[in-house]
């Protein structure tokens, strides 16, 4: 019931207004029933009697000024059947509205979580994963909210009819209640089974969305090579886990219906036995209690039923919650205030970095001035990328400093150092939109005097125009539409959009063809003086070209002739 506390902590003001409104509708519910015993009394002819639940609802009515006929009671029980249900779609309503908040909210503390996460916590995350969780968990999260509620507007109700059943009678009502106790500790297990088949869909679903996410991005590999039936492999185990747990649910779901129906129809045969056979009850009020009474069990049986389907959605829930508090307990420490004030270079100061017990840097120093096009080269894996994470801020030396102007990164306000830096990676990440939304991101109140500007900043401008529909042409899923080298120009548009001071390009024209590879590099070199380059490249035509050029080996940086060539 932990689930309960939580939504209610975490939703004050709107629990309090659902179960206001339930509240509101067991009341409605209880006026009709009291109507409903006199109505029977008139059916059968039989007397009104000198107390209990009867007498009240005719006193009620008489000082109301109503005399209790058949087409007044009639009418209070029509009254309050309209009043109940007017109360009901109101808070289904707001079930549903606080179901999408719930959702909503969920799904938007995890973006913000995972966001505002250390570098390298996130560097560590399977995109699988948390794309379930932002869909599959969160939906099925809110789900437990919508059953949660349920839950406690059927016992609410139930509540409503045992108290008017006790009125009338509180032996048959402690029949009832002794019978539907005995019921629901017999179907408990198949409450338990469904429960594990919700954990267990909460676990395949995230296993099985992370293998999808890896396998989709190697669909070109199998396809090219004839070997579809390979991605079969790597998620059947996963799928046939998944298909399992579904089984499990809808058996647990499916039984507890057919299991709950016969032995609440034995328990009220049993009632009707007893009540004309071994007790002197009145017609009229025997059938107000096999009325009640049957509603009690049936809502009773009602209130399991929702319990159990929060059960199999509350994994969800829960592994979501763990999932966004992880992330919140990583989240990066900004301590730095001072403003950043770049005119001069950015140095390294005998910087050690370590992923763990595995050393990248050692020790290491080296200038970038500003204005200039400093170039990065080395193997794969010597550690050029983590220099540039470090200019970024995006990882912290173990040792030694990152300056900038002097300033130690860890003392500037890195939220603002990183406004003034634009950033190409090595893939090009477009989305699957039009040119304009690659380049601004969505971003409001861009204009488009500044999107060209970018644009022509890139050597995009000329392409792009000649496009089909110019910027509004829609690029492609990753921008499979448009050549390589067009695609890493747009990339570099998005980049300089904001007007940055300093450009860092991680291995941006690694993919692309020599003459493409040379294009770009005539574009970034055009753009030198005006900002400052830091590229990290593979390839002759940039590291050529480079004010200055650092060697990165095994953790080692020196200095290079500006001439030399990388290693392929």
């Amino acid at each position: 019931m932990a689930i309960f506390k939580r939504f209610i902590q975490r939703y004050p003001g709107q629990s309090a207004l659902l179960i206001f409104a339930l509240l509101l509708s067991g009341v409605a519910n209880s006026v009709g029933l009291s109507a409903l015993l006199p109505v029977l009394n008139l059916a059968f002819e039989s007397d009104v009697p000198d107390s209990g639940v009867e007498r009240v609802a005719i006193d009620a009515l008489r000082a109301l000024g109503l005399n209790p006929e058949l087409g007044v009671l009639l009418m209070v029980i029509l009254g309050a059947i309209v009043m109940k249900n007017l109360m009901v779609l109101f808070a289904e309503a707001r079930i549903g509205y606080i179901a999408a908040d719930v959702a909503t909210g969920l799904r938007l503390r995890l973006l913000q979580g995972i966001l505002r996460s250390r570098w390298t916590y996130f560097a560590g995350q399977s995109p699988g994963k948390l794309a379930n969780a932002m869909s599959t968990e969160a939906y099925r999260a809110s789900l437990a909210y919508v059953m949660g509620v349920r839950v406690l507007a059927l016992a609410i109700e139930s509540l409503i009819y045992g108290v008017f059943a006790f009125a009338v009678s509180w032996e048959a009502t402690v029949f009832a209640a002794g019978a539907s106790v005995v019921i629901l500790l017999l179907s408990r297990s198949l409450v338990r089974m469904g429960r594990d088949g919700g954990v267990l869909q909460t676990q395949w679903y995230r296993q099985l969305l992370a293998s999808l996410t890896d396998t989709l991005q190697s669909v070109k590999s199998f396809k090219a090579m004839g070997r579809e039936h390979l991605a079969d492999n790597v998620l059947s185990e996963e799928t046939s886990a998944l298909r399992g747990a579904l089984r499990r649910e809808a058996l647990a779901t499916a039984s507890l219906e057919s299991a709950q129906e016969p032995m609440y129809a034995l328990v009220i045969a049993g009632g009707i036995y007893f009540a004309f056979s071994l007790f002197d009850v009145q017609m009229a009020t025997a059938t107000f209690l096999i009325l009640v009474l049957a509603n009690l069990l049936k809502q009773v049986g009602k209130v399991q039923k929702q319990y159990q389907r929060m059960a199999i959605y509350e994994s969800a829930f829960w592994a979501l919650d763990e999932t966004i508090s992880d992330a919140e307990s990583k989240a990066e420490v900004m301590e730095g205030t001072q403003p950043p004030h770049f005119d001069k270079e950015i140095t390294l100061e005998g910087v050690t970095f370590s992923y763990g017990d595995h050393n990248i840097l050692s020790e290491t120093s080296l200038s970038i001035p500003a204005g200039a096009l400093t170039c990065l080269v080395g193997e794969s894996g010597s550690g050029k990328t983590t220099v540039t994470d470090l200019v970024m801020g995006l990882v912290r030396p173990t040792a030694g400093a990152v300056k900038v102007d002097g300033t130690d990164l860890r003392d500037i306000d890195l939220a603002a150092w990183r406004h003034q830096i634009g950033y190409v990676p090595q893939e090009t990440l477009l989305l699957h939109d039009t040119v304009r939304r690659n380049v601004t991101l969505g971003e409001g109140g861009v204009s488009d005097e500044a999107v060209e500007k970018a644009l022509r900043a890139a050597g995009a401008w000329d392409f792009v125009s000649a496009l089909p529909e110019g910027w509004d042409t829609v690029v492609g899923e990753r921008g499979t539409r448009i050549s390589g080298g067009q695609r890493q120009r747009i990339m570099i548009a998005r980049a300089l959009l904001g007007n940055p001071r300093l450009l860092i390009l991680d291995e941006a024209t690694s993919a692309l063809d020599p003459e493409s590879d040379r294009a770009i590099a005539d574009t970034l070199c055009a753009l030198r003086g005006s900002l400052t380059l830091l590229v990290v490249s593979h390839h002759s035509s940039l590291s050529s070209a480079a004010d200055l050029v650092y060697r990165v080996t095994r953790g080692a940086v020196a200095l290079a002739p500006s001439s030399e060539d990388s290693p392929a």
